[in-house]
């Protein structure tokens, strides 16, 4: 499948445009109303592209003047239809207003994905890292 007709590189292309710009309305047009979020940050689930919508202006509004540069590394999808499903390393590095670098953190993502209308949207968002069995601590850079 190349890049041009890929559903998941073009939907995380969409969203790494979305996440540095901090367009809450942008990110949560990537999103199906009746998403279903299983995300490694502080809920254990959120149902629904309200509560999505909330998490986003949460996240971009906590980062004031810093930007974060999403980028993805060993993304592959299958489509069949109107349905995909897809998965990709993440790496959200943050930088300061003059571009220095801040921090940065990996982590796996799979999704699903449902083509409505022409569009497709992501209806379900799993993110995960690796747990260090000794100290719990999940495993955020390769």
């Amino acid at each position: 499948m190349s890049a041009a007709t890929d559903p998941l590189r073009e939907i995380l292309a969409r969203y790494a445009r979305a996440v540095l710009a901090k367009d809450v309305d942008a990110f949560v047009a990537l999103y199906a109303d009746d998403l279903q979020v299983f995300d490694m940050w502080g809920a254990w689930s959120l149902r629904g592209v309200d509560a999505w919508r909330t998490m986003a202006t949460d996240w971009f509004s906590s980062l004031g003047d810093e930007r974060v540069v999403v980028g993805v590394e060993e993304a592959a999808c299958t489509a069949m239809g109107d349905l995909a499903f897809g998965h990709a390393i993440l790496t959200y590095a943050a930088q300061a207003a003059d571009g220095t670098p801040l921090r940065a953190l990996t982590n796996r993502i799979t999704l699903g994905l449902r083509r409505v209308g022409g569009e497709w949207q992501i209806a379900h968002e799993h993110t995960s890292a690796p747990i260090d069995h000794a100290t719990t601590k999940a495993i955020l850079h390769r």
